[in-house]
Formats: C-alpha cells, sequence, structure tokens
C-alpha cells in the first residue's frame, strides 16, 4: 500500500477533499465559501506549507498543513502544525509518517528552527503518534476566542 501513495503540495483543486476531511475532523459543517477563500489564502502564503498523500486513482487520501513565522525567542523560522489528517481507512498504514516525513524535508530547506503541534489533552492516540515521530512534551497551550 505504502509504495502507491505519494505525497506532493496542496493545490487550489484539493480543497473541496480537504473540506471533506475538516468536517470530518472537526465533526462540524463549515462555511464551503468561507473555507474555500482562507483555503486559496493559506495555500498562497510562501511561509505555510500545505501537503496531501494521494492514493493510486490520484485522489487525496490525507494532508498536512504547517504555518511558519519568525520567533525572536527561537532565533528564526518556526512552524505550527495546524491541520492533519488521514482517512480512516488508510491509518495505521503509514501515510501520517510519510506526510511528516516530506513536511521535515520541507522544513530542513527552510532552515526552520522549531516545529510544534497544539494536541486536545484527551487524544492520547495522537499525543503517542507524535512522540513516537520525534516531538516531546514542552508547554502548555491555552487558547481564548475573541468573538
Amino acid at each position: 500500500m505504502k509504495a502507491n501513495i505519494k505525497i506532493r503540495g496542496a493545490k487550489n483543486h484539493d480543497a473541496k477533499r480537504i473540506f471533506q476531511f475538516l468536517c470530518e475532523k472537526e465533526e462540524k459543517l463549515f462555511d464551503k465559501d468561507l473555507f474555500e477563500n482562507n483555503y486559496r489564502k493559506c495555500i498562497g502564503d510562501t511561509n505555510n506549507i500545505y501537503f496531501v498523500a494521494v492514493g493510486e486513482n490520484n485522489e487525496a487520501i490525507g494532508f498536512i498543513s504547517a504555518h511558519g513565522g519568525i520567533e525572536l525567542h527561537e532565533e528564526g523560522m518556526v512552524y505550527d502544525i495546524q491541520e492533519f489528517f488521514v482517512e480512516k481507512k488508510f491509518r495505521k498504514l503509514g501515510v501520517g509518517r510519510l506526510l511528516l516525513k516530506e513536511l521535515d524535508a520541507e522544513l530542513k530547506k527552510r532552515e526552520c528552527h522549531l516545529l510544534s503541534v497544539s494536541i486536545s489533552n484527551y487524544n492520547s492516540r495522537t499525543i503517542n503518534f507524535y512522540i513516537k515521530n520525534g516531538f516531546v512534551h514542552s508547554h502548555v497551550a491555552l487558547k481564548k476566542r475573541n468573538k
């Protein structure tokens, strides 16, 4: 199965599939027009990285996104994984590791100083996935909505 999976940069035409992934992941129906507008802005920003895993029929089966910016206390570029999703029937087949590997290779080219990710406290399966892939617990993230 792994040999038939390829990782490529996300394109405009991937918006529909990524929209479906995020609605499934968040168990929520997002505003499609707003999503598509934001998606195009995100993939057009050179500080962001969006990769898609595609299967045999060249249809997206997963994706990862990371947004970057300079952080003074890290003395350079830092990236945060924003979204990461693999379709259920392709999980545990190495697709997630392939996406992370491609992201790591791209981050080396960009001289990234740090890659971080925020995960819900209750999601131990995902936390363990990241730990197995070289991440360590480093801090607590807090959020405040401005609405």
